[in-house]
């Protein structure tokens, strides 16, 4: 029995919102959406899980028949869902009304169910949120039943807030397959019998790392996984990088260095740079006309000014510099402490500075 795993689809989600690129991102967690239903066809699997939060809110009724136009196109895979904490299930739900193409089946209860297919001998078991949290473990005890079916446990969560639950107790259960959702980055566990397929499309700067669908393949006779693969997807990826200075580096030698980075990793992709290290005093980077260039969500500057405080203070022994300084600077000071420091000679120069001119 073929299949693909998916998960935090987030259709209809605007990522990046304040950046120019959102409308961009947003088509294309709707574009590799299309990607896995082709996937799916050219490569004649048997079911699609998606196991939960395929949609990033509450669904209107044009995204239901949008994303059920795609499952039309291939009648004859069944497509498994169930809701997520995102878009969970509720009374005045259009999901409870809609009609699905013969091929899906929507988990829409609470309690946990199944369904079975014949001609695949697959039983597949799920359930959907109904509430923005599950803080039981409500899936303590569960088993597969023992009755010669490939069998299937769709589940979405794994946190304190959303579905709790023992990694090792689930994988010593006899469920052939276990499809989870709800962590954005793909992991399977050891063993092959279970796997989080990660979201398709990396939704927030944070999401660094590849991004796609599980495929796997289970033995008609044993029940047992022959194969599980993370096939990538996401042509985008979120990079996050750190640019150390030093008290030499200038405002153009910064910008040129991220901007070969970004020619060098990639221009579609989105970064995030941190720059490190000691700069000097009286050097200010600005950036801020990279970010028209490239696709840049962030640039934190943690880079400390190089003062030399002995000089200073042998230049400032009774005033609040030097008060400042024999108060402040510390052989093991901690970052803050650091930042403190530096900030405050910072500005008390600069005011010395200002009177000075005055």
């Amino acid at each position: 029995m073929k299949f693909i795993h998916t998960a935090d689809i987030h259709w209809g989600m605007n990522p990046d919102s304040d950046k120019p690129w959102s409308r961009e991102r947003a088509q294309a967690i709707k574009d590799t959406f299309v990607r896995i239903i082709t996937e799916a066809r050219e490569r004649d699997v048997d079911c699609v899980f998606i196991s939960g939060d395929l949609f990033h809110s509450q669904p209107l009724v044009r995204d239901l028949k949008e994303i059920n136009y795609l499952f039309s196109t291939i009648p004859a895979i069944h497509v498994c869902i169930i809701a997520g904490n995102h878009d969970r299930v509720r009374k005045s739900s259009s999901l409870l009304s809609f009609s699905w193409s013969p091929n899906v089946t929507f988990f829409l209860g609470e309690e946990l169910s199944s369904v079975y297919f014949e001609d695949i001998n697959t039983e597949v078991f799920g359930f959907s949120y109904h509430s923005a949290e599950i803080t039981e473990n409500v899936l303590e005890g569960v088993q597969a039943p023992a009755n010669g079916r490939i069998s299937i446990l769709m589940a979405h969560g794994g946190d304190a807030k959303h579905l709790p639950f023992d990694r090792e107790r689930l994988l010593s259960t006899s469920f052939s397959y276990i499809a989870l959702g709800h962590i954005h980055k793909p992991e399977i566990f050891p063993g092959n019998r279970m796997a989080y397929p990660g979201s398709p499309e990396p939704l927030d700067k944070t999401e660094a790392g590849r991004h796609g669908m599980i495929v796997g393949d289970i033995n008609y006779m044993t029940g047992k996984i022959t194969s599980l693969e993370f096939v990538p997807l996401s042509s985008t990826q979120y990079i996050s990088l750190v640019v150390h200075v030093t008290p030499e580096t200038t405002n153009g030698e910064l910008a040129q260095r991220i901007d070969e980075e970004i020619k060098k990793r990639g221009q579609e992709h989105i970064y995030r740079f941190r720059i490190r290290g000691m700069r000097d005093p009286e050097m200010e980077f600005d950036l801020d006309t990279l970010s028209y260039r490239w696709k840049i969500s962030e640039i934190v500057d943690e880079s400390e000014p190089q003062y030399d405080f002995s000089a200073l203070f042998a230049e400032h022994p009774s005033d609040m510099i030097g008060f400042y300084i024999q108060a402040l600077q510390k052989e093991n000071a901690s970052p803050i402490e650091k930042k403190a420091l530096y900030y405050g000679i910072n500005a008390l120069l600069h005011t010395t500075d200002e009177r000075s001119q005055s």
